[in-house]
């Protein structure tokens, strides 16, 4: 159900996750990249510090939506994951020794930032057995080392780490999603961690196939 007085939408997001996954391995590229709109708009409602990180990805984004609409002549070329890697490794777009902005590398980011936000959903969504709650900002914090961290530079490292510091508490998160209590939180959350771990897990699946997991 839509939650009044968000701009972030739970029901949204999830709709667009669930829409993206296709055939036996592939992920349509409209839904994956709404879903992204919609995490953006989670990211933003967690604050300006940590807003400054969605603004990069919001580039990241822009970057795919660039490269479909150059080669909106090839009929289903940007349609999913597995048509963009072969369209732009047939066009010789990437590079696997520099840096440039095709879709693939530019998925590749996008693709190691979903698995921060799915461990910190999980996280979040965890009830511990002694009943204390490790706060949101930990929570985060941890996700980010085991993920994020290790692609980034210490500089990068240093202005997540307090933009972290900032989050709100656990309450917050109860009104984002328009839940009343942790049990609520665990359902709607958990919903959303596997079905963001269903394209995770096939975005993969296709990088990997291709040698693309390393992109520069």
């Amino acid at each position: 159900k839509i939650c009044p007085g968000q701009t972030f939408q739970v029901s949204l997001l999830l709709s667009h996750l669930l829409a993206a996954p296709a055939y036996t391995s592939d992920v349509l590229l409209q839904p994956y990249l709404s879903s992204w709109d919609e995490l953006v708009k989670f990211m933003d409602a967690l604050g300006p510090m940590v807003g400054l990180i969605s603004k990069e990805i919001e580039s990241k984004t822009s970057i795919i939506l660039t490269g479909k609409n150059k080669v909106s002549k090839h009929i289903g070329a940007y349609h999913s994951v597995r048509s963009m890697i072969w369209v732009e490794l047939n066009r010789g777009v990437v590079n696997f020794h520099h840096q440039t902005d095709s879709g693939c590398r530019t998925l590749l980011r996008l693709h190691r930032a979903l698995l921060w936000l799915k461990l910190f959903l999980e996280k979040l969504a965890e009830t511990p057995a002694t009943g204390h709650f490790r706060s949101p900002s930990e929570l985060c914090r941890e996700a980010y080392q085991n993920t994020l961290a290790m692609h980034h530079t210490w500089f990068v490292r240093r202005a997540a780490e307090l933009a972290f510091i900032a989050l709100p508490e656990r309450g917050f998160f109860f009104r984002l999603v328009c839940v009343q209590n942790q049990e609520g939180l665990r359902t709607i959350l958990n919903r959303v961690a596997r079905a963001i771990g269903e394209v995770y897990d096939r975005t993969q699946k296709a990088l990997e196939e291709n040698g693309m997991l390393d992109l520069p």
